[in-house]
């Protein structure tokens, strides 16, 4: 008896979004969801996405299509890799053609606006008895596709679930670990975006590696203060999804979060900002949301207060950093 090979659908033709449909397409046959119907033409027939990784070939065995039913009718695993600020709608409308139980797995590192949940509690909402969980890591698009070598997280509430999607996204320059701490690892995404605008503050004020690598480790800090808070494992922190993505996207100059902060700096506001980049910076909105969430525990995060205060509420990237010498030092494995 012959069995057909798992499907994977992608939804999301961003740059994360068509490098994991590439990497999945090296083992099974995938297709990506493109809004943009000239986008997905271009990927099927030219092997290119030039709006968001230009001059990167992607696999030729890898599909696109506008049409979001076809995408996703016989897909075995089904990908979510749009901003959090459309992920609910594209979900909705997936919805009646997704096929039950398959596992549903969130690229999306931001929390929704009106709601504070995470992504996968969107998925549960939505599609209610689907394995929900999160691919996470230090993984640069554009690094990734390139063939440099990196490593990942599948978090999955069912290990053999976890277990199963191991090889469906691993290459040879690209590892792939499993986790079931599908909070830590989701946490561990979407905050240090907002430590990344932090960063990137720093680096545009010119303050000195000393001082980046303060704003750097306190970060981890409230991440990990935060995300143990709300039920995550702290061991979590520590690893790819806490400190090593935290890393990457405050140290390269390829991370969006930290050009929004080095802009900031550099006088520009958050809605020129927005309006000139091509793709989103989930630091921006999930600021508010990371706050709402501090107040909600009490867990005081001085760090992404300050960004919150830049990006909604008119403080000065200047006085953002002169604002952290407000809290006095206690002991470094304290509250603040």
């Amino acid at each position: 008896m012959t069995h057909r090979p798992v499907k994977v659908a992608v939804l999301g033709a961003g740059s994360w979004g068509t490098t994991v449909a590439s990497l999945a397409a090296g083992n099974v046959p995938t297709v990506i969801w493109a809004r943009n119907p000239e986008l997905a033409e271009e990927i099927t027939a030219r092997h290119r996405n030039s709006r968001y990784l230009p001059d990167l070939d992607l696999p030729q065995r890898l599909t696109a299509t506008s049409d979001l039913e076809k995408a996703v009718w016989d897909a075995d695993v089904l990908v979510v890799g749009v901003p959090s600020h459309g992920f609910r709608e594209t979900l909705l409308e997936a919805a009646p053609f997704v096929r039950p139980w398959i596992p549903v797995v969130s690229l999306t590192k931001g929390l929704e606006q009106e709601t504070d949940l995470r992504m996968t509690q969107v998925i549960e909402e939505i599609l209610p008895g689907h394995p929900a969980g999160v691919l996470a890591g230090p993984n640069l698009a554009r690094e990734v596709l390139a063939g440099y070598a990196a490593a990942t997280v599948i978090a999955m509430p069912d290990e053999h679930v976890a277990r199963s999607l191991q090889g469906i996204f691993a290459r040879p320059t690209f590892r792939v670990y499993r986790s079931d701490d599908v909070l830590g690892c989701e946490i561990g995404g979407a905050l240090k975006n907002v430590i990344a605008i932090a960063a990137g503050i720093g680096i545009g004020l010119g303050v000195g590696d000393n001082t980046r690598a303060m704003v750097i480790s306190r970060g981890l800090a409230e991440l990990s203060r935060l995300g143990t808070a709300m039920g995550g494992d702290p061991r979590t922190f520590s690893g790819l999804t806490g400190l090593g993505d935290l890393m990457a996207t405050c140290i390269s100059p390829l991370s969006r979060n930290r050009r929004v902060g080095e802009l900031l700096a550099a006088g520009r506001t958050v809605e020129q900002i927005t309006t000139e980049m091509t793709m989103v910076a989930e630091g921006i909105k999930t600021c508010r949301v990371v706050m709402n969430l501090a107040e909600r525990l009490a867990v005081p995060m001085p760090i992404c207060a300050e960004v919150n205060a830049v990006v909604h509420h008119g403080r000065t990237a200047q006085e953002a950093y002169r604002g952290l010498g407000r809290v006095a030092p206690g002991s470094e494995h304290g509250p603040v």
